[in-house]
């Protein structure tokens, strides 16, 4: 049996361990409300766009766009969104895994420093490059990550832009997700998403007065479609920072579960090898004592 001293070190080893993942938890559950909140104060934006949408497509006979054209795909581009840090289960490995399965020719742009360290192993110069951002997320940063793949896109560098990131369902439910920013295939699906999930409890609002649009329809509508992309980026960014934490919570409160359980063990443990201890003491003294007797 285990010396009495080596068991009460490693009960106490493991009490630190589940003061820090408590702490760990906490933190993360509280960052987890914050990316929530922020995700979610998106929708009106998203709504107002779509209705922005409908009614110019509704004015526009031929919408003739480059990003509504599609193209023979012979490099796909791909946004990836990882976290900084790790400790959040599986969510940056089932990541991995879905640009692992990806066997057409690609190349990559990277968010995180997890994303970074894989990618630059997996594929190498095929990383066009990589960023960093912050919990707070900063849309002027998230915008120009998107301008320097839309250049690519126009320069035929790439001939698609996609994004592959964890999407927050709940608390419990991270969904790797790869959504395709451009070409935009489907206007009227868009118009959709946009609307939200409840878009078919709510009547789409059409205003069918007469307007002089300056300049015309086409040109505004063209002027919106980057904002959709650059919001439908930021959205996925948004979403990612929001599983993160989420995911981070749920391993930071197994492994603190865990570590109670192990401390129950090891309390046990060392509860039969004190009781034994003092039986052997007994057992001697008993001996002692009939010897001399």
């Amino acid at each position: 049996m285990a010396n009495l001293r080596e068991i009460r070190g490693r009960i106490k080893s493991v009490k630190n361990t589940r003061q820090i993942t408590r702490a760990m938890e906490l933190v993360a559950a509280s960052k987890m409300k914050k990316a929530q909140q922020v995700a979610n104060a998106g929708q009106p934006y998203a709504a107002l766009l779509a209705e922005a949408l409908s009614n110019l497509a509704d004015r526009v006979e031929n919408l003739d766009h480059p990003y509504l054209q599609g193209r023979e795909v012979k490099t796909r581009g791909i946004l990836v969104v990882t976290s900084d840090k790790g400790l959040c289960g599986a969510l940056n490995g089932n990541i991995f895994r879905e640009i692992a399965g990806i066997k057409d020719n690609a190349k990559f742009v990277n968010i995180g420093k997890k994303g970074k360290q894989y990618l630059g192993k997996a594929v190498g110069e095929n990383l066009l490059a990589s960023f960093e951002v912050a919990d707070t997320v900063p849309y002027l940063q998230i915008k120009q990550i998107i301008e320097f793949m839309i250049e690519k896109y126009e320069e035929g560098v790439i001939d698609t832009i996609e994004v592959i990131y964890p999407h927050f369902v709940n608390t419990l439910i991270q969904e790797t997700t790869n959504a395709t920013l451009l070409p935009i295939r489907d206007l009227d699906e868009i118009i959709k998403k946009l609307r939200g999930k409840k878009a078919g409890e709510r009547k789409a609002v059409v205003d069918e007065r007469k307007f002089k649009f300056e300049p015309d329809p086409a040109t505004i509508l063209a002027s919106l479609l980057p904002l959709y992309i650059n919001r439908e980026a930021y959205q996925a960014v948004l979403s990612a920072k929001a599983a993160e934490h989420s995911s981070r919570m749920v391993a930071m409160k197994s492994a603190k579960d865990n570590a109670n359980k192990l401390i129950d063990s090891l309390t046990l443990e060392f509860n039969k090898a004190r009781q034994a201890a003092i039986t052997q003491e007994i057992l001697e003294i008993a001996a002692a004592t009939a010897s001399n007797g």
